[in-house]
């Protein structure tokens, strides 16, 4: 996610579908790691994230094939 981040402040032209696909990777990666070490207010955090990422990435997929 910090690398989402980094992108959205250093492009030029944002791509949605990177900056998407790279916030659903990092909070994946997050929910992989609290399997390990669980914390609910952590996990439920990242089920958020992960689902207004591919939220993202359904309409960043979805606009790209109407244009």
């Amino acid at each position: 996610m910090v690398v989402a981040y980094a992108y959205s402040n250093l492009a030029l032209q944002l791509n949605f579908l990177l900056f998407n696909a790279l916030n659903l990777v990092g909070s994946l990666l997050l929910i992989a790691s609290l399997t390990v070490s669980f914390n609910l207010a952590s996990m439920s955090l990242e089920i958020v994230w992960a689902a207004i990422a591919l939220a993202g990435l359904v309409k960043a997929l979805t606009g790209r094939k109407a244009a």
